[in-house]
């Protein structure tokens, strides 16, 4: 065993840790959790703990089911939620199969995959999540709507508000867990919540946004209120984005800064906007994967349903944010698609993968975007050239559907998978009464 593993097994004992939760999540996004007593930890490291893969979203076909949960020992942290003594601790784990081969099915394993690839060309990739979310007074029944916990604004600072309450109880707990957080406020939904979390490397960022839903959530149970990152839960208010921040680097250089450059914005920064750009729709399936996460595009209010780039424009698909001097390390782009209920470690690989072909190829950018995307006319649009998003899951899967640089980054087993996946629930949404057609037509026909 490494030195990672023997830190995990004496903070074991320091700690009192009497249960570890070993965590992934399946093709989907949900976590998956199985717990193991600290004596059982140190086999887990040298082979891992096994399990019915078959019986997880994704994973297994029945005949080929038996899998192993590896730990990983450097995501080891005690949650603070479960209390101080006896402690419970959780570690992320990759998926491997009976040789110790990795599963291609494992999330994790596929944004690894692709990381690896910008290694090979010399990039670390860097992201940086703004996540958003509602919180509520109630877990609504069927039919119901749910009540928010505040009928505050975008930055409104209401004394004593629960909201306030609850972003600081989150924030410490994060920070005692080791995510760093740079900002949070309310937003612009009533009982709607902004919390950003500071740059790391993208496997890093998206094992902290699983751990961060989590957080969240356990927080909201605490204080008697609930939760959710469904991307539009109200008809009349914004929905719930996970604007990524992201840059590539080389070593300690910033591969998307040239000094002097428009928007100090790199060749290598321009290519990768440009790839995103031309790979938008296909990928549209994985950074919005829910029949609920087109409401949100086609609302517009800060969710873009068009494929653009601008400067500050925060209508465009992609925003170069205002160049700071001297602060060269930060010039990255924000990708404004990504909702908050996202498999976070399948979206930064079809992400990084759109934004290397772009490389790769040599993608020419088009011309930026500088008005308003949403007071723009149809024909306006055309004529400047900018194609819209896909307006419905069923969209999505159709253009995905047909996307080698998808069934690349994916792999075969979790692109198969996904899409049927994706088929079933728009079956299932497409032939669903709502309450509009009621409403509707009862009265009248």
């Amino acid at each position: 065993m490494g030195k990672q593993e023997d830190f995990v097994l004496r903070a074991l004992e320091e700690r009192d840790v009497r249960f570890v939760r070993l965590w992934f999540t399946d093709v989907l996004g949900y976590l998956k959790s199985v717990s193991v007593a600290p004596a059982e930890l140190e086999g887990a490291f040298e082979e891992g703990i096994g399990f019915d893969g078959s019986s997880v979203e994704g994973f297994a076909r029945v005949y080929e089911s038996d899998m192993l949960a590896k730990p990983d020992p450097t995501t080891f942290q005690i949650l603070p939620w479960r209390g101080e003594r006896p402690a419970t601790a959780r570690m992320f784990c990759d998926i491997e199969m009976p040789d110790g081969s990795p599963s291609y099915a494992d999330p994790r394993h596929v944004l690894k995959r692709q990381l690896a690839k910008a290694a090979d060309r010399g990039f670390t990739f860097y992201t940086h999540p703004e996540i958003e979310f509602y919180l509520f007074k109630n877990t609504p029944g069927p039919g119901e709507e749910p009540e928010p916990v505040d009928r505050s604004g975008f930055f409104d600072h209401t004394p004593q508000s629960s909201a306030n309450d609850f972003r600081r109880e989150a924030i410490t707990m994060l920070e005692s867990m080791g995510i760093s957080v740079e900002f949070s406020h309310h937003e612009g939904g009533p009982g709607q919540q902004e919390i950003d979390l500071r740059y790391a490397d993208a496997l890093t960022t998206a094992d902290n946004v699983m751990t961060f839903r989590t957080v969240v959530r356990e927080v909201a149970l605490s204080q008697g209120i609930w939760a959710s990152f469904m991307p539009k839960p109200f008809t009349t208010h914004p929905g719930s984005g996970m604007h990524t921040h992201v840059s590539l680097f080389e070593g300690d250089q910033n591969a998307f800064f040239e000094a002097g450059a428009e928007y100090q914005l790199s060749k290598t920064g321009r290519q990768f906007i440009a790839g995103l750009l031309h790979h938008a729709s296909e990928i549209s399936v994985v950074t919005n994967q829910w029949v609920n996460s087109y409401k949100r595009l086609l609302a517009g209010d800060e969710a873009p349903p068009y494929i653009c780039w601008g400067h500050n424009n925060r209508s465009a698909m992609i925003r170069v944010p205002m160049y700071k001097p001297n602060k060269g390390p930060s010039t990255r782009i924000e990708v404004r698609t990504v909702d908050a209920a996202c498999n976070p470690y399948l979206a930064f690989a079809v992400i990084l993968a759109a934004g290397l072909k772009g490389i790769d190829e040599g993608y020419e950018l088009p011309r930026e975007a500088e008005d308003d995307m949403w007071t723009l006319s149809e024909r306006e649009r055309k004529s400047l050239g900018i194609q819209p998003l896909p307006g419905s899951l069923q969209d999505a899967i159709g253009i995905a559907e047909n996307s080698e640089l998808l069934a690349e980054a994916l792999g075969e087993q979790v692109f198969d998978f996904f899409l049927r996946n994706k088929r079933k629930e728009w079956e299932e949404y497409r032939i669903q009464v709502s309450a509009f057609e009621r409403d509707r037509m009862l009265p009248v026909i």
